[in-house]
């Protein structure tokens, strides 16, 4: 599945609750359904910088795609990075290169977070990012 296609299921999905408290809800179960870090992987060199929770991220390459797993001490936190980790896992480095964030907009997430919390979510997104670019560069 493309990922333009997996952010507008997670579109959709957000588009089902009336108010934020069930989105909150919503991003706290997507959290404790992600894919977790495997414990060697929680060293400092995959703490995401300009996240105040912390938050590991581990990527590695199969088959040509990325796969992302991922941790985060703070129940939030945690829902935000299964949204990336859902959008952007399984994917080739250059797919995640090139996709847009729009639908962080569209569910409205960036504007219901603490400015420190959007802060972390711009680092998330950068992190995986620079991910696909260290492997994709890797393949060429």
């Amino acid at each position: 599945m493309t990922i333009k296609k997996i952010q507008e299921e997670i579109i959709d999905e957000f588009s089902m609750f009336d108010d934020w408290m069930q989105r909150y809800e919503y991003m706290i179960e997507l959290g404790k359904a992600l894919p977790l870090i495997e414990e060697q992987y929680k060293t400092d060199d995959n703490l995401i910088k300009g996240c105040q929770s912390k938050v590991w991220v581990h990527a590695e390459l199969d088959d040509d795609k990325l796969v992302f797993t991922a941790d985060s001490d703070a129940i939030i936190t945690k829902g935000i990075i299964a949204i990336l980790v859902r959008a952007f896992s399984n994917q080739k480095p250059q797919d995640i290169i090139d996709a847009d964030v729009e639908f962080i907009d569209e569910i409205g997430l960036k504007e219901h977070l603490s400015p420190t919390r959007a802060n972390g979510l711009v680092s998330m997104i950068k992190q995986l990012k620079l991910y696909a670019v260290a492997y994709q560069t890797q393949l060429k």
